[in-house]
């Protein structure tokens, strides 16, 4: 527990920390990995060079000080991190490492007004806040471990297909390579795939959603191939996977993580939205939807460049015409080719979307940053309150309030 005055100190710090919290979190970063370059085995260097793991540290510590009285309010964003710290292996022994920089990082920005009192309070903060995390992660780990076919770490996956689902979308279907059961999972929950390409001094980890529906004897994720755009490197795991991974290969996979998944207690009709390759968790979910004896409605609706760029058309319409009576699916193209039909062109808006869907449903949508602030900002323009529209977004969620 800290004591008043600490609390009060950690406080005055919020405006500070508004101002330059991804600074810092910037600065902290440069420094772990200067100090403890081993850290860039575990580290997604994309987010590092996009500034998306700064900007959502910066707003995880942020909250974490304005909340520092009462840190239960912030479980949920907790829980949240924790999933991904789960999934990649973060251990209670990455801390200290983590509370050694990040107050070397204030004390570097903020200069002489990171006062010796400012400092102590802050090192008293931090190990109260590493705690919970630490706690909470310990958690995580012993039920991924002791569910049925779960485990601890990384376990070893063979893949049995190689799918090609449009021009830049590829599945593949992973079993364990000990031949035993794998857990099950929410839909919307991902896998964390971690592989070293060949040329590359660290291994590399990702999330991927898992694109179908729990109960098989399989694990499913679809990956996007990112190829080099202007100055945004070509994706070193994606590119490794499409180009290099095999049928037979073996990949090293963490069990199924994430806290964005269908609320399955609720009757409700479901509108699920889906950008691109964005359509993982969402195939999950319509897929669990429509073998579900709740008979819930649901809209489905896709946007993708184009018709060489969507993936599992043919699945969803052929979902659609056996499950009339419950579902209903459209597609938007950015730019259809020549001879390439959709239900809309260019992009989805609130007037065409109150055309195909009702808002008294509940909504999830995935997909690329532009497309998931677009369809927020639709969303509450509608009316539908907060606790119906559900997404998951790398940063602080209230920047999808910006339309810009």
């Amino acid at each position: 527990m800290l004591d008043a005055r600490t609390i009060e100190v950690i406080k005055s710090t919020v405006p500070v920390l508004e101002v330059h919290g991804q600074t810092i979190t910037t600065q902290f970063y440069q420094m772990m990995f200067k100090n403890h370059p081993e850290l860039l085995n575990i580290f997604n260097h994309a987010n590092q060079r996009q500034g998306k793991q700064s900007a959502a540290l910066a707003n995880a510590v942020y909250a974490a000080a304005a909340h520092i009285d009462r840190l239960e309010e912030i479980l949920p964003v907790v829980k949240g991190i924790a999933q991904k710290h789960r999934a990649l292996g973060i251990m209670p022994e990455h801390y200290p490492i983590v509370g050694q920089n990040l107050l070397a990082a204030i004390k570097t920005v903020l200069g002489d007004a990171a006062t010796d009192e400012i400092m102590d309070a802050w090192s008293q903060a931090y190990g109260v806040i590493a705690d919970v995390f630490i706690s909470v992660e310990a958690e995580m780990y012993q039920e991924a471990e002791q569910k049925e076919g779960g485990w601890r770490g990384f376990r070893r996956f063979v893949v049995e297909r190689k799918v090609k689902e449009s021009d830049v979308i590829t599945s593949f279907y992973l079993k364990p390579e000990d031949g035993g059961e794998i857990a099950t999972y929410q839909p919307g929950q991902y896998i964390t795939v971690r592989v070293k390409p060949e040329g590359q001094e660290f291994t590399h980890l990702r999330h991927y959603s898992l694109s179908t529906s729990p109960g098989h004897a399989y694990y499913r994720i679809s990956v996007k191939r990112e190829d080099a755009v202007g100055n945004q490197p070509a994706g070193v795991v994606s590119v490794h996977l499409h180009d290099k991974v095999k049928e037979g290969d073996v990949l090293d996979i963490s069990a199924p993580a994430g806290d964005f998944t269908l609320d399955q207690s609720k009757s409700s009709p479901v509108v699920l939205l889906s950008g691109g390759v964005g359509l993982t968790p969402m195939i999950s979910m319509l897929e669990t939807l429509l073998t579900s004896s709740d008979k819930r409605d649901v809209v489905y609706i896709h946007a993708a460049r184009c018709g060489s760029h969507h993936a599992m058309k043919e699945h969803v319409e052929q979902l659609t015409n056996d499950h009339a009576d419950q579902l209903r699916s459209y597609h938007v193209y950015e730019a259809p080719a020549a001879g390439e039909s959709c239900h809309k062109t260019g992009f989805i808006d609130l007037p065409w979307l109150q055309t195909v869907a009702n808002n008294n449903a509940d909504f999830y949508f995935c997909g690329p940053t532009p497309f998931m602030k677009a369809i927020n900002h639709a969303l509450k323009k509608w009316g539908v309150p907060d606790n119906r529209i559900h997404f998951e977004f790398f940063g602080p969620a209230s920047s999808l309030n910006n339309e810009g």
